[in-house]
């Protein structure tokens, strides 16, 4: 027998990789279960890339280094679906829900067929792009989007660049057509947000938007520098195996590798499916991803052929329609303020509108760039969005808005600071200016009310109206300022009595013993949210580190990148910095990291996800003891997480936790753990 050539050799050792690497994509991505860390991953990945770089005849379209995108496209190629991929009807709310179910039960009647009591698969109704990946023997060899919902648009490079889509599959039939929902989760859509804007980019609008849009760049390698993920929740074509359920095909499709949302439940029964609707709505904004309703779908697969199609509609499915998250009304005006960092912001006074019952009068409107791409004037009627806890935003004009003969100029960003003045400048991003950081009262506030917010120091019984009362009467200027107040002028003031003012000494004082991650953020440094003020304090342990530290020395911070680390150096040496640091340091607030750096401490190596509302600590305030106690902590469960602590109302993370095996804790069990470990 011959012995194998190098090329076989060569051959054989790249198919190894390849199973192996797509054997760790499906334990990380669709399973949370990991078996190898990063550097391990990406040693193969290497290796593999090092072989095709060196040997391009052995590349093939489904080797997971062609994950990164492929050559530039000039323009998608129609697609015609083999069987139309239909729309939805709606219902909004259980009345007209219970009402579809009495017709298509009326419906098999009239065809003899009786059916008592209909089990039904409930969906979650992802907010994305809806696509079609097809399978020829176990290879993806095509993906589109859906279109008219007969023909779409050949998306296959990009889509083959979101790591959650199987490449290739073990035992499938001869053709296998899936259909799915591509998404941003939320954290991904904030991460790419913050870095845009890091980098002065404009950001986008909300996760949708944003996946759709990098579905459809013609430069795939720009598709996969975007989080991308997936949800598969049906089969289209389908030659070389049936199945006799909607229910058996989404095991059959969880078996091959597609994830398949854990929240979908089969139920019986009128009852049931409006409970199992119902429930995706207490949980809507807990997900990671969002949604805007539930589908419902007979479950049968031979009921659902009796009962065909009205239209482009199935007779056989319905979406559970959420409450409207938009509305239109009027822009009366475009107003202007100053942010604490200077920045020139836009925001709308609009005609008040009731969305998802929230009466909403005034929202953002981002920056002056933003505000000219979406070209929305005074008088114009606009589209509101509000979704969950998001700031409410203008998208855009309504439809043939902007055809009016009669609209208003468009605003102009001021060439003066709407609050001390000065002339602003236009910066090399998307914002403009007040370069008076010092005494532009504006901004002065704007620090203050940071500062002060529970998410920083958490001082109580400082409004927005009794900070301003304190700077008109020139008795507060900086954050600094508020541990030296004059309380006899003070008490002068209307509306302060002896009551408040000792309310307020009291929050003061406890504002004192406040973390250093919070002091840190609570300073306002620009471009440094939360979790980077957490990461610099662990990482730095005192101000005084800080303020020493080259923007080399920051950048090595996870999450920092250069932009932010020369910001951060540039700040902390400010004079104007250091003597508010020096006046905090006088006053007794806490300017340096307790408990034990990361990876000490002893619970160390253990990682922590909270979830629910909890019975007498924040979720914020969990997180900071078990981090003092050298824990991680996390925003989502995976094989990897040691606890997760839940309270009422947990959803989704308490779901998956219990689906892995993940042990979960309440938070009198969190506290007997934190109290063992303080006590060891």
């Amino acid at each position: 027998m011959a012995e194998p050539s190098s090329q076989d050799q060569l051959r054989a050792r790249v198919e190894e990789l390849r199973r192996e690497l797509r054997e760790h994509d499906r334990r990380y991505y669709q399973l949370d279960d990991p078996t190898v860390g990063d550097d391990q991953y990406d040693s193969l990945l290497n290796e593999l890339r090092d072989i095709e770089s060196a040997h391009p005849g052995l590349v093939s379209p489904d080797s997971p280094t062609q994950r990164v995108g492929g050559q530039r496209l000039e323009r998608f190629e129609p697609v015609e679906h083999s069987i139309a991929m239909l729309s939805l009807g709606n219902a909004r709310g259980e009345e007209e829900l219970r009402a579809w179910v009495e017709r298509i039960r009326s419906h098999l009647a009239r065809e003899a067929i009786e059916v008592a009591e209909f089990t039904f698969v409930v969906e979650p109704k992802i907010d994305g792009l809806a696509v079609s990946l097809r399978y020829e023997n176990g290879r993806f060899v095509r993906g589109a989007t859906r279109g008219d919902g007969v023909i779409g648009e050949d998306i296959t490079q990009n889509l083959r660049t979101i790591r959650s889509i199987p490449l290739e599959l073990d035992d499938a039939p001869a053709v296998l057509e899936v259909r799915g929902e591509v998404y941003l989760p939320k954290a991904a859509f904030a991460e790419l947000n913050e870095k845009r804007a890091a980098a002065g980019e404009s950001t986008f609008m909300n996760p949708r938007n944003s996946a759709a849009g990098s579905l459809r760049q013609l430069d795939p390698a720009l598709a996969a520098e975007r989080p991308l993920a997936l949800w598969a929740y049906s089969v289209g074509e389908l030659v070389g195996i049936e199945f006799t359920s909607h229910s058996n095909s989404l095991d059959a499709l969880r078996g091959w590798g597609f994830p398949i949302n854990p929240g979908i439940e089969v139920v019986t029964g009128d009852d049931a499916v409006v409970a199992a609707c119902d429930g995706w709505l207490e949980r809507r904004d807990g997900l990671d991803y969002e949604i805007d309703g539930a589908v419902v779908k007979v479950d049968d697969f031979e009921l659902q052929r009796r009962l065909g199609t009205v239209g482009r509609e199935p007779r056989w499915a319905i979406a559970w329609k959420f409450p409207p998250t938009t509305a239109v009304t009027v822009l009366r005006a475009v107003h202007w303020n100053v942010g604490r960092t200077g920045h020139i912001v836009p925001f709308a006074e609009l005609e008040p509108v009731n969305i998802g019952g929230v009466t909403v009068s005034f929202t953002t409107l981002h920056n002056g760039e933003d505000l000219a791409r979406k070209d929305v004037r005074p008088g114009d009627r606009v589209i509101v969005l509000r979704a969950g806890d998001v700031i409410p935003q203008v998208i855009s004009p309504a439809p043939h808005e902007v055809e009016r003969a009669d609209r208003s100029e468009p605003p102009k960003v001021p060439a003066e600071c709407p609050s001390c003045g000065t002339a602003t400048v236009k910066t090399d991003t998307v914002w403009t200016i007040c370069p008076n950081k010092r005494g532009c009262a504006g901004q002065q506030w704007q620090a203050l009310r940071h500062f002060v917010k529970r998410a920083a120091l958490d001082i109580e019984g400082l409004g927005d109206e009794r900070l301003s009362q304190l700077m008109d009467a020139d008795l507060l200027l900086t954050p600094a300022g508020l541990y030296s107040l004059d309380w006899d002028q003070v008490g002068q003031l209307e509306g302060w009595g002896e009551k408040s003012i000792d309310s307020l000494k009291a929050s003061l004082e406890e504002s004192k013993s406040k973390p250093f991650a919070k002091v840190l953020y609570g300073l306002g440094i620009e471009r440094i949210g939360e979790v980077n003020a957490r990461n610099l304090a662990q990482y730095f342990r005192t101000i005084d580190a800080l303020m020493e530290a080259e923007p080399e020395a920051i950048e090595a911070v996870p999450g920092i990148g250069p932009i932010q680390a020369e910001l951060v150096a540039e700040t902390v040496r400010e004079p104007e910095f250091i003597e508010i640091v020096n006046q905090l340091r006088q006053a007794g607030v806490t300017l340096e990291e307790q408990g034990p750096p990361p990876g000490e401490g002893p619970l160390s190596g253990k990682t922590f996800v909270l979830t629910g509302a909890l019975p007498t600590l924040t979720r914020e305030e969990a997180g900071e003891r078990i981090m003092a106690a050298g824990g991680k902590v996390t925003s989502s469960v995976s094989k990897n997480t040691d606890f997760v602590v839940a309270g009422d109302k947990a959803g989704s993370k308490l779901e998956k936790a219990e689906r892995l095996g993940v042990d979960v804790l309440t938070e009198s069990e969190l506290l007997g753990l934190l109290g063992q470990q303080e006590a060891a």
